[in-house]
């Protein structure tokens, strides 16, 4: 069974996000990239599922600049088999990512794909809703545990009222969520053997896709800062500023 994994380059979760002073973005000067959380998610489930027996290939694949070459190697040091960029610098919109990996699908028939179910830069968590809706595939999204059957995909996913179990016929598409696993340190040998792997660089227009951006970013601005709380010297007192300032009450 092929399985194709979606990875995104987006900054590091532990950097302090910046926005720029004319307001247009936020600052990825001289700050550390790497994958998305999420998608380190996937790529771990993938790899297991390869472990298991049930996966026979597993795909990575990136849209963006050429600096995402290095997070496919990460994806590649982590357990894929080989890698696929499809390379722009343009701005890639969620739909856009949806339209190239479809196209990838129709290319390489994988009956699994996984993907992050959100990316901690824009958390719009849309892409792999909107990839099952063009393939007409099914989809299991903020999946927390995965089993593959035969011919089809057993998917515990995380609702408002607790968990949620279905079954859904493969080829089908999968978010995971962050209770799917532990993704596994990357080995040395393993980021040696990564730059032998193959990597492959394709363009949208390859694809024969529009990547046109249907939505404009107006201004970008930070959260307005917190004031400070206070103290009060009882429950009435309390009660009090939560009836007549907070007005919650």
């Amino acid at each position: 069974m092929k399985v194709l994994v979606s990875v995104k380059r987006v900054i590091d979760y532990n950097v302090k996000v910046r926005v720029k002073a004319d307001g247009t973005g936020v600052e990825t000067a001289n700050v550390k990239m790497s994958m998305n959380p999420f998608d380190e998610i996937a790529m771990e489930e993938a790899v297991r599922l390869k472990e298991a027996g049930v996966a026979t290939e597993i795909i990575a694949i990136s849209c963006g600049a050429q600096a995402c070459q290095e997070t496919l190697r990460t994806a590649l040091a982590i357990g894929a088999d080989r890698a696929i960029l499809v390379e722009s610098n343009e701005e890639l919109q969620p739909l856009a990512v949806a339209k190239i990996l479809k196209s990838i699908c129709q290319k390489e028939s994988p009956q699994l794909v996984i993907l992050g179910k959100q990316a901690i830069d824009d958390d719009s968590n849309q892409t792999g809703q909107m990839l099952a809706a063009l393939l007409g595939w099914p989809q299991a999204t903020f999946a927390s545990k995965l089993k593959v059957e035969k011919d089809k995909a057993v998917v515990t996913r995380e609702v408002d009222g607790g968990l949620e179990t279905v079954s859904i016929r493969l080829p089908a598409i999968v978010t995971s969520d962050l209770r799917l696993n532990e993704p596994r340190y990357v080995t040395l040998p393993n980021i040696m053997k990564a730059k032998k792997k193959p990597l492959e660089n394709l363009k949208p227009d390859a694809l024969g896709v529009d990547i046109a951006p249907r939505l404009q970013t107006i201004k970008v601005v930070e959260p307005a800062k917190r004031k400070a709380g206070v103290r009060v010297p009882d429950a009435k007192a309390l009660v009090d500023k939560l009836r007549n300032e907070a007005k919650v009450i």
